[in-house]
């Protein structure tokens, strides 16, 4: 089975993220090139900081495969190598062998065995919250030759249309520093501003999620100050929010931001991944790719995927891979060697039929 010697050779590949220190002449993008050979043509785009995109298509084909070669970094103290492709009866254990360099090499296979158009966009940044490489090339001319986007996730090769977004911000809030002895402690301390808006924010949270509507809000980390006897000058913090599939980032946002003293606190964001769909937003055509293509859906997952980078961009996309999310990310990643042998069946279906 060529999928296996492929994904033995991806694993091998030092792609952790962070550090992602990838360059476009790494020697994976080579080693990929030179599986994939001549009948392909490539398009390298080096967006800075590790963030790598390789385009390679071979005919004309509609229908675009993406899948990120990044992996989370390796957690020491495993039972096998991380970085070294190790097949323990029915599973194959290595760093990115579930998400997702397992439906990596059964594209590689793929493109080997057939002469199909085929189009696959590698990107080496999603692990990293940045999402840079899919943002950019949907909104290039190229994007738009693509009628269908396959988003290669762990999703037990079900087609999955819903999921989770992940909004991530920070906040900064300022004071007037002093001593503690001063009644203005109360108004000028940044820490206090800072906690006086967390309060509303948690409450405004368990109030949306009584109604129905689930924020999961998360306050992920609080520094600043001086010492005790010290009025804070500054206090910052980090809070993230996980929306479900048909809300909005934007409209979270601005809730939040809009509480008592958010108009104190300087904001940024610096990841805001919609969910799938995100409001207002026509799923229909990614929906009847899976009815048209007899495939099995499944159901929302809670995990965020670069599937909505595409669907905001008016390009329909589905999220299908081999593996469960509950193998990926853990001390020995794994993934079923019959799922992987099922990805590649339903991937060359889907080339081979797609119009």
């Amino acid at each position: 089975m060529k999928v296996l010697r492929y994904l033995e050779r991806l694993v091998a590949f030092d792609t952790q993220n962070p550090p992602r220190k990838l360059v476009a002449d790494a020697a994976i993008f080579k080693w990929i090139k030179e599986v994939l050979g001549p009948a392909f043509v490539f398009e390298m785009t080096d967006h800075g900081m590790g963030r790598i995109s390789m385009l390679a298509v071979r005919g004309n084909p509609s229908l675009l495969f993406n899948v990120h070669l990044d992996t989370v970094p390796v957690i020491a103290g495993g039972r096998f190598p991380a970085l070294e492709m190790t097949q323990d009866g029915n599973r194959v254990y290595g760093r990115g062998s579930c998400d997702i360099k397992g439906a990596a090499a059964c594209l590689l296979e793929l493109a080997s065995t057939t002469d199909d158009p085929m189009a696959m966009l590698f990107t080496t940044d999603e692990e990293g919250a940045s999402g840079c490489c899919v943002s950019e090339f949907v909104q290039t001319d190229r994007a738009r030759t693509f009628s269908q986007v396959v988003v290669a996730e762990p999703t037990g090769c079900l087609a999955v249309l819903r999921h989770s977004g992940y909004l991530s911000v920070k906040g900064e809030f300022l004071g007037r520093a002093g001593h503690s002895s001063e009644p203005r402690a109360l108004v000028d301390n940044a820490l206090h501003k800072l906690s006086a808006w967390v309060t509303v924010a948690v409450d405004k949270a368990g109030q949306l999620e009584s109604k129905g509507r689930s924020v999961c809000f998360n306050l992920g980390e609080v520094r600043g100050g001086i010492k005790s006897n010290v009025i804070a000058d500054q206090a910052k913090l980090t809070w993230s929010s996980r929306l479900s599939p048909g809300d909005s980032n934007e409209e979270i946002l601005k809730i939040m931001t809009g509480l008592q003293n958010g108009a104190a606190a300087k904001w940024q964001v610096p990841f805001s991944g919609p969910p799938l769909p995100t409001a207002g937003m026509d799923n229909s055509r990614a929906e009847a790719f899976v009815a048209k293509k007899r495939l099995k859906a499944g159901p929302a997952v809670n995990f965020w995927t670069e599937a909505s980078l595409f669907a905001k961009a008016s390009i329909p996309a589905i999220v299908l891979g081999p593996g469960n999310i509950a193998q990926a990310h853990v001390l020995d990643e794994w993934v079923d060697i019959a799922q992987l042998e099922l990805a590649l069946k339903i991937y060359k279906r889907l080339v081979q039929s797609h119009d």
